[in-house]
């Protein structure tokens, strides 16, 4: 992969081109940034069952403006957490995000619901998950631990149904565990109108994701470029997603670096969204600064995928 990457970069500077124009001659769409404040799971040191507590401004007019208001939020979640659940609480997780010291979902919500209302941003936003579902599963019971309890999978799926009634959420990655295809596609199903990405159930492979197409399993694929080989195969990837009616989102990884290819990546695909954590730390940092000034580059040719984040063209 590595040496997949430096050829590309090496054609782009060759030809005096940004790594996103190289790519895609109609590269123009900005992503709306998948805003990871709330950490939980395996990224944090607290009891949340699920890994990410997302917003998503996708009623921002910029992906500049997009990020003003997800910093601002930011901002205001920091001391209010510290506030209500003490100074350890603002500990970073993985992802940049807060790690209050608490077990329900619904109080996590409400604390990210809490800080976007004092912001006045509230119009402006929704709500999304990555749950990591296959960290709660106990192969042998076949039950999932959520909040302290164990689900089945009828269950779970009845969990999120009730979630998605009460908050405007809008994505849900990894709600069940990675080889559990017909459950992915009975959630699907059951829950109409919202994105559900698979990461552990695709990993960016093309055999997976035929599998899944299949049986009608998620609607948007996690785009993770260093879960395969090349670059040329995890394109593919997005382009088969693409074509079959699947969203495509570009994330980073819990140890990133400061690299911000993945910012020219998601440009590239015009994906729609991108998921690179809180707006704190370098490593996550350094992918919005690159998009920030990507959108300048592009000037009136930018599009912001705003609400069309799953199919921005």
């Amino acid at each position: 992969l590595g040496v997949s990457l430096a050829v590309a970069r090496a054609a782009a500077a060759t030809l005096n081109l940004p790594l996103y124009r190289y790519l895609n001659s109609e590269a123009h769409v900005l992503p709306v940034p998948m805003m990871n404040l709330v950490n939980g799971g395996k990224l944090s040191s607290n009891d949340l069952c699920f890994q990410e507590f997302i917003m998503m401004p996708v009623g921002a007019s910029s992906f500049s403006e997009a990020l003003q208001m997800t910093a601002e939020i930011n901002a205001i979640l920091r001391p209010m957490t510290a506030e209500r659940y003490g100074k350890l609480a603002i500990n970073v997780g993985d992802e940049g995000g807060v790690v209050p010291p608490i077990i329900d979902v619904r109080e996590a919500l409400d604390l990210l619901c809490e800080a976007v209302a004092r912001s006045g941003y509230a119009e402006h936003m929704v709500y999304a998950f990555d749950c990591a579902a296959t960290h709660l599963y106990d192969t042998a019971t076949g039950l999932y631990s959520f909040e302290g309890r164990n689900l089945t999978r009828d269950e779970v799926i009845r969990f999120f149904q009730a979630l998605v009634a009460e908050y405007p959420i809008v994505s849900i990655e990894d709600p069940l565990q990675e080889d559990d295809f017909e459950g992915f596609a009975e959630i699907t199903q059951a829950l109409p109108g919202v994105q559900i990405v698979g990461d552990d159930l695709f990993v960016t492979n093309k055999e997976r994701l035929a599998q899944g197409l299949a049986a009608g399993s998620a609607n948007a694929v996690l785009w993770k470029v260093n879960q395969i080989g090349t670059l040329t195969e995890a394109m593919e990837t997005a382009t088969m997603a693409f074509r079959n009616g699947y969203g495509v989102c570009v994330s980073e990884r819990s140890g990133e670096t400061e690299d911000p290819m993945i910012a020219d990546l998601v440009v590239a695909l015009n994906g729609g969204q991108i998921k690179t954590g809180a707006p704190v730390r370098s490593e996550r940092t350094a992918k919005y600064n690159r998009l920030l000034q990507i959108e300048e580059e592009l000037g009136s040719a930018a599009t912001y995928a705003g609400r069309a984040f799953r199919r921005p063209v």
